[in-house]
């Protein structure tokens, strides 16, 4: 079966946009599928902007950059964030966002506004992914929060998924890996949940 997916990640420094992606990576590798990422980091330990593109096919690809309307997933840590990268997104896109504001810039947007920009895009996921961290046992789980939304629509079997969470956490001991698997669950079931607005 010919797998084709192209994703940005999108959020600001400090959210796990990179370990996200090594996760999503690292399972497409062990699916044999080709994969290329690039990364854009802003100044990252100051909350500035990161991007992952994160490009998965069965046949090799020649660019790490997704072009304008190319994208197959917005996965974003950060609702305002999301909207940035729409010019990339293609117009079947799944748009899956964080709806917890990172409020790193000085006249940071209206969130009613943004959140109906996210709401009007055909296919989202809008997901708390902060008090689902929380029920995990761990805030600073909200990353795997939002990988586990993005499950619902990713090329890599949730179960890949799982298995790569526990070896790149495994360093960290058993309740990290737990956690993080806990959060991961709660994030897909959130999606399904919401009926992954389509």
């Amino acid at each position: 079966m010919a797998i084709r997916q192209d994703i940005i990640i999108a959020g600001v420094g400090g959210q796990g946009i990179l370990t996200v992606a090594g996760v999503i990576a690292s399972a497409a590798v062990d699916m044999a599928l080709h994969v290329k990422q690039s990364e854009v980091h802003g100044m990252a330990q100051r909350g500035g902007a990161v991007v992952s593109h994160l490009r998965l096919s069965t046949a090799e690809i020649a660019s790490d950059l997704i072009p304008l309307g190319g994208a197959h997933m917005i996965l974003s840590m950060e609702p305002m964030e999301s909207l940035r990268y729409l010019s990339f997104a293609r117009k079947d896109a799944w748009l899956i966002t964080n709806q917890n504001p990172l409020k790193n810039v000085v006249v940071y947007p209206d969130m009613g506004k943004i959140l109906a920009h996210v709401r009007a895009w055909p296919k989202h996921v809008l997901i708390d992914a902060e008090k689902l961290a929380k029920e995990s046992g761990a805030s600073r789980t909200a990353n795997s929060v939002m990988l586990g939304a993005a499950s619902i629509a990713l090329a890599i079997p949730f179960a890949n998924l799982r298995v790569k969470i526990e070896q790149i956490f495994s360093r960290k001991g058993e309740e990290v890996v737990n956690k993080n698997l806990r959060a991961f669950d709660l994030g897909r079931q959130a999606a399904m949940d919401a009926g992954a607005q389509s």
